[in-house]
Formats: C-alpha cells, structure tokens, sequence
C-alpha cells in the first residue's frame, strides 16, 4: 500500500503516555506478582486479608499458621471461641473486634453461604469486619474478578504521581480505574504496593532517584 495511505498511529497525549510509562516500568520490575498473604483457599485469604488491616503482610504470615492450623474453614473456625481466636491474633493488633468478627463472619458463611466464602461484593461486604478494599482484594485474589483494592500505599502513590486528588481512598480507587485498563487491575495493585514498599516508601523517600516520582511526581515532593 502506498505510504501517503497508511493510517498513522494515533499519537498518545501526555496523560496517556505517562500511564504506558507506568505501567511499563511497573511491569519491568514486577514481572510476578505473588500474593502477599499467605493461604490456602478463599477464606484463609478472607481471614488474612481481615487481620491485615492495621498491620503488616509479614507480622500477619506469622500469625495465620497457628490459626489455621486448627481451623482453616468457617466450620472448623466456628468451633473456636472468641477467646481462643483472640488469643493467637493479638499480635495483629485490635484482637477484640478482629476476633469476633472471625468467628461471625464464619457462622453466616455456614448458615448463609453453606460454609463457602461468596463469590461476591455485596455479600462479602455484608460480612462483619469485611469492607470494601477486604472484598476487592479476595475477588481479585480467589476469583480472577477485576478489582483495584486500594491500601495506603497505592492511595500515597497515586496522589504522588498526580493520578488522583488524594481526597480519599473510595476517589482513588474511581481514577485509577477509569486511567488503567480493567484487564491489568488485578496485578497493577500489587506492582504499585511492591514499588511503594521499595522505592516510595511513607518516610525516607527520595524521589530525585524514585524512578516515577523523578519523572511524574507532584513539586511538593522536591520541596
């Protein structure tokens, strides 16, 4: 076909190159993406993700073995009291509302779901301690279904790169998924919490070497 008919490639603005940017150099870094938390199924995932809330991944995969040693499906975890619960998660912090959650959550999977964990938002959500990001991240993670949980590292990102206003996490969640493609949410939020623990951490962040913020991050930061 003669050149002068060639459709030309569209140019890509400058938001859209800055998102390719990103995720190319995301990809670069993290090719794999395991999942943080340690588990076996969709509800130790379930319980994991729950106890991680104030906490980190790490203090969280030194708790769960002994939990789930003796209980690693709601109709095991039920037989537990409270107190018992309680006890092996303390560590995690918030034991009192953490621990009853559990052993709720576990009796209305039984009752309601036939002791599976729902392949759903809204019946996750309705579970106690189980907000929105603590569904996002089991459908993701269990269940393949596009999410972009949103923890403090990705909402720090975020207002970082100029990607969101920073307003709150339910706003961030909003733009990163109307600016990324809903196929690459699953792993793109797990890039982002690698790249925020290495390179972008809350304290000590440099961001004349951090390899986005050098490049797209917000004039505060070089103050």
């Amino acid at each position: 076909m003669n050149e002068c008919f060639r459709k030309k490639k569209p140019m890509l603005s400058e938001k859209q190159y800055k998102i390719e940017d990103i995720t190319k150099t995301l990809e670069s870094l993290y090719p794999e993406t395991p999942i943080p938390l340690d588990h076996t199924n969709p509800f130790t995932l379930l319980i994991a993700v729950l106890l991680s809330a104030q906490c980190t991944d790490a203090r969280v995969n030194t708790v769960t073995p002994k939990l789930f040693a003796l209980a690693n499906t709601p109709y095991e975890m039920i037989k537990l009291s409270v107190d018992e619960i309680r006890a092996i998660i303390r560590p995690c912090g918030l034991s009192p509302r953490k621990s009853k959650a559990i052993h709720e959550l576990s009796g209305i999977l039984i009752a309601k779901h036939k002791g599976e964990v729902p392949e759903s938002f809204e019946f996750l959500e309705e579970l106690p301690g189980v907000g929105h990001k603590t569904a996002s991240v089991v459908m993701a993670q269990s269940f393949g279904v596009p999410a972009f949980p949103v923890d403090t590292h990705i909402h720090r990102l975020a207002y970082r790169w100029k990607l969101s206003s920073g307003k709150n996490v339910e706003q961030t969640e909003k733009d990163l998924k109307r600016l990324f493609p809903k196929e690459l949410w699953n792993k793109l939020h797990l890039q982002i919490i690698f790249y925020g623990r290495e390179y972008c951490p809350a304290r000590g962040h440099a961001p004349l070497t951090c390899p986005i913020c050098s490049k797209y991050g917000r004039k505060i930061l070089f103050k």
